[in-house]
């Protein structure tokens, strides 16, 4: 009988006896794939920027109770070290590799054109989520995604890096790095952008994703009363911009009028006396370094002081609803008799941010914008009710200040190599093993960093990570188990170096020395700008000794160049802009769009693409006039919108939080052809022209261009969906669905302002061909 290798033998392998009848044949049934008979859930809670001091188990004032249980049950890693961003940490918490050799030497919105910065999990680095479902286990991921690149999160991307293509059952939350608590701008549940327009007036989105992880847990087991599961619940909190509930915000009122000095001397004195930080720790100087400074509180003014006391209550409250919600999931365990057998781990992405700036604001993606040609009228805050700070109207960072309070004791912020941008809190807990000698309760000061997470989730599960995977072999990880430092306090740290790079700043550890640097954008990288610390006795790098120990420094700056060959880390950013490089095959991105009524609302980052630093048309052509929304693209944060209103169109401008509104007069009933017009005006200025079927409306003052990450909201066809444009609009008539009949909006992008890097990039070459 000839074989066809392309018919397969349906037989073929199977183990049992096949005859012409059921009475001749004996069945058989491929094994259940499970892992051992004890094998523990898994609950990884991932905090998003939230400092070293902020938790009570690290010397917190904020009411954490919930984390002060599972601390003094469980372990807490005082010396423990992460990446100093986001994507980069996710990375390595997630695969157990070096973030530059997954992919991530940056958040995952950029594109620069190399191989550290490419976005995407190869398919030889297995995540831990896809080695714990290949053993059996149930995997769901809620909350900050973070590992797709901004322009692969649309509807149309293939999706080969969201969550579900990376070992995780389901899904829901937020694929890029930050959102609106009141309302998120793009919710994702499995595969699908979810199409919202409204949300309920008490919706907050740490409940939510709460919410969707209980579910899942309780369908797993009135489905299987034996399979364990593996849940990431990856907070956008503490995360800007900053938005707490008013009952959460009201019980920390007056909490911070002391301001930070006394709050970050208080905390450390609570820290010493839980023994996190060795005898003779000192408490350094307030930041001081340019950029990066912070004032002593006794020189603002009252008013200063009230208001950034303000922030902060806001910034408790969300710490304060984390742990809420914990004690939420820690009950549905109970409640289930699953908590004494599920470890949970509690840690932050990356250290508490500066990023609020000197005086924190009201306008996150105005402070947010970074752009070497901003002009001198920029306003990276705007003027808001203080009753408003907090809620969905204000879109809050507390000044940098709060940031230094919360990583007490450490120096400098998320973004950086010193140890406030990589020391966070960090608490295992694990009944069942406690009482099995698998981890001895209390404090450990061994050095441990972000890779060991995913290898001792496995051993402590009992299983092992395979060479192969689906026929490929596997790339080695860096990460090393830290079991034997759970079961025994005495036991030797088992991550004796490491180095770290994020944006031009870079360090190198090895057994109790490190190395570090804070680069200054565009200057050389060279070894003036090391500094050599002995973090067994200096944890909070005062004493730089890089003067007495040239050699030290010589040996471990050679280790930290041969590992970032090793890694991908190069090459390094400079002066070039070169981060802010995208792949030309974006360029289709920019031809003009043609939206049809029933469109779901077009992701923010598609969206940007045909207005962001250029001039541009939307022409509106509607069949019948009616009231309601045209276009929105937008939010509380920045926007635009043309609406019908008592049969008047109107053009609403969202400037960063300051609402600019304008009346193009009456439309009469009937068909229209209505084209909103921006022009691109040096200083980063639109000039904005409203016609109605040719005829000139309305030419409103010239406006600063929304950039960086606003629009932060996308592109809605008749509709302003989820957080308004226009907040007295939507008080009015909510999202507003037009109710006349709409055609179609197209949107034609021009050319680049004088401002955009293209043009820019473009007068550089000119000039120095000029030259030539």
């Amino acid at each position: 009988m000839t074989t066809d290798p392309t018919r397969r033998d349906p037989y073929a392998g199977f183990p049992g006896r096949i005859g012409r009848t059921f009475a001749d044949s004996e069945p058989s049934w491929p094994p259940r794939t499970a892992p051992g008979e004890k094998a523990p859930n898994i609950v990884v809670v991932l905090v998003d920027d939230m400092g070293y001091s902020d938790i009570g188990p690290f010397g917190s004032e904020i009411a954490t109770p919930t984390l002060d249980t599972l601390a003094e049950e469980g372990v807490r890693l005082s010396n423990y070290h992460t990446m100093p961003l986001c994507s980069p940490a996710r990375a390595a918490l997630l695969t157990g590799l070096n973030p530059h050799r997954v992919g991530y030497s940056m958040v995952a919105n950029s594109d620069p054109g190399f191989p550290g910065y490419g976005m995407e999990i190869a398919d030889d680095i297995p995540t831990l989520a896809e080695l714990l479902h290949d053993t059996g286990y149930a995997t769901y991921a809620v909350g900050k995604w973070h590992l797709v690149r901004d322009s692969a999160s649309n509807a149309a991307d293939d999706r080969e890096n969201w969550p579900l293509n990376k070992g995780f059952d389901q899904y829901y939350g937020v694929l890029e790095g930050l959102t609106s608590l009141f309302h998120p701008h793009q919710l994702v549940r499995d595969n699908s952008p979810l199409d919202i327009d409204e949300f309920p007036d008490d919706y907050y989105y740490t409940d939510d994703i709460t919410d969707q992880a209980i579910s899942m847990v309780k369908s797993l087991r009135a489905h299987d009363p034996d399979k364990p599961f593996f849940l990431y619940l990856a907070h956008n909190a503490v995360h800007g911009p900053l938005q707490a509930k008013a009952e959460d915000i009201a019980r920390h009122r007056g909490r911070y009028d002391e301001g930070w000095d006394v709050l970050r001397t208080r905390r450390f004195a609570a820290q010493l006396a839980a023994g996190l930080l060795p005898p003779g720790t000192e408490l350094p100087d307030r930041n001081s370094e340019a950029g990066f400074d912070v004032p002593a509180w006794d020189s603002l003014t009252e008013e200063q002081q009230r208001l950034y006391a303000r922030y902060m209550e806001v910034y408790a409250a969300l710490v304060d609803n984390i742990d809420q919600n914990l004690a939420r999931l820690t009950d549905t365990l109970e409640a289930l008799g699953e908590l004494d057998n599920t470890i949970i781990v509690f840690t932050s992405d990356n250290g508490g941010t500066g990023e609020g700036g000197l005086e924190g604001t009201r306008s996150y993606f105005s402070r947010f914008v970074h752009h070497p040609a901003l002009p001198g009228d920029w306003t990276p805050d705007v003027d808001r009710d203080p009753e408003l700070i907090g809620g969905p109207r204000s879109l809050v960072h507390y000044p940098r200040g709060w940031g230094m309070a919360s990583n007490t004791p450490f120096r400098l912020y998320k973004g950086h190599t010193y140890a406030g941008g990589v020391r966070v809190p960090f608490v295992l807990s694990w009944p069942r093993g406690a009482r099995e000698g698998l981890l001895a309760p209390g404090v450990r000061t061994q050095y441990q960093y972000v890779t060991d997470i995913a290898p001792t989730l496995l051993r402590l599960a009992g299983l092992e990570r395979p060479a192969q995977r689906r026929g490929t072999t596997l790339q080695e990880p860096d990460g090393i188990s830290f079991t034997p430092v759970l079961a025994d306090p005495d036991h030797a740290s088992t991550h004796p170096e490491q180095y770290c790079e994020m944006t031009g700043n870079r360090s190198y550890y090895r057994d109790g020395h490190k190395l570090v640097t804070l680069h200054r954008p565009g200057t050389p990288y060279d070894d003036s700008e090391w500094a050599l610390y002995d973090i067994r006795t200096d944890p909070t790098e005062i004493h730089d000794l890089a003067a007495e120990r040239p050699d030290l420094v010589k040996e471990l700056s050679e280790a930290w160049e041969a590992a970032a060959w090793r890694n991908g880390v190069f090459p390094l950013p400079d002066g070039t802009g070169a981060l802010a490089r995208r792949n030309p095959a974006e360029q289709r991105l920019a031809r003009p769009l043609t939206l049809l009524p029933g469109t779901p609302e077009l992701e923010r980052y598609r969206s940007s693409r045909l207005v962001s630093l250029r001039s541009f048309e939307i022409t509106v052509v509607i069949d019948a006039t009616g009231e309601g929304v045209l276009v929105s693209h937008g939010d509380q944060g920045g926007g635009y919108s043309l609406y019908v209103e008592d049969g008047r169109l109107h053009l609403a401008y969202n400037e960063y939080g300051v609402l600019h509104e304008t009346d193009a007069g009456p439309l009469a009933p009937g068909e229209h052809v209505i084209v909103l017009a921006a022009e691109a005006e040096k200083g980063l200025r639109w000039s904005f022209t409203v016609s109605v079927d040719g005829e000139v409306r309305a030419t409103p003052p010239s406006v600063h261009q929304l950039i960086g990450m606003a629009p932060f909201q996308g592109i809605s066809v008749g509709i302003d969906r989820k957080s308004p444009v226009s907040w007295p609009l939507f008080e009015r008539h909510r999202s507003f669905r037009y109710g006349g009949v709409l055609r179609s909006v197209t949107y034609t992008p021009g050319a680049p302002g004088p401002d955009a890097p293209e043009a820019v990039a473009a007068a550089l070459k000119q000039a120095a061909a000029a030259f030539e």
